[in-house]
């Protein structure tokens, strides 16, 4: 059976603003620039890891001035809760050979590294000519694994939040900013 969320229910889980529409325009626009700049020449694949960084991985590749391919893989943990199950799944994979590229992924949130360091750990083994993970969103107080990302559009605090692609169970993906969810 759906699930229906009324509009009511749908505003009561967003707590408060944390990023902007504006400001993850701006650091967006500054990691395409860093991503042109660095592999100006280079065959580029950009990464996505689905569903959570489809929102990201859109204005980023448009963000980046020189050529550049795209792929998608989808990696997930959470499932339907707000809290990482810690079992790593790889639903969708790759539908290329990634050893002629310059592999960037682009994730949303690195929260406990786990996911990452799993996608990493078998993108690495597929020997591409270098590879680098652009997250949106890190909260490395979350982090169990050993694992930095090479690049953080910003840091923030141990919060569960929402929007510009994450979710709560399936919901917010649609908001173009980043807020703090009210999960209780």
């Amino acid at each position: 059976m759906e699930k229906i969320c009324t509009q009511e229910e749908f505003d009561g889980k967003i707590k408060r603003v944390l990023i902007s529409k504006e400001e993850i325009a701006t650091a967006v626009q500054k990691a395409g620039k860093m991503i042109s700049d660095s592999y100006d020449g280079k065959p580029i694949l950009l990464v996505s890891i689905l569903k959570g960084s489809f929102v990201f991985m859109a204005d980023l590749c448009r963000a980046i001035t020189v050529p550049c391919e795209i792929g998608f893989m989808s990696a997930k943990s959470y499932y339907s809760g707000t809290v990482s199950s810690g079992i790593v799944q790889i639903n969708m994979d790759l539908d290329r050979d990634v050893s002629g590229y310059h592999v960037v992924i682009v994730e949303d949130i690195v929260d406990t590294g786990r996911t990452l360091n799993d996608v990493v750990k078998l993108l690495k083994a597929r020997n591409p000519l270098s590879l680098r993970v652009v997250t949106l969103l890190d909260k490395p107080d979350r982090r169990v694994v050993d694992f930095t990302p090479d690049y953080s559009l910003f840091t923030i605090p141990d919060l569960f939040v929402i929007g510009y692609g994450l979710d709560y169970a399936e919901l917010y993906r649609n908001l173009p900013y980043i807020a703090e969810a009210s999960v209780e």
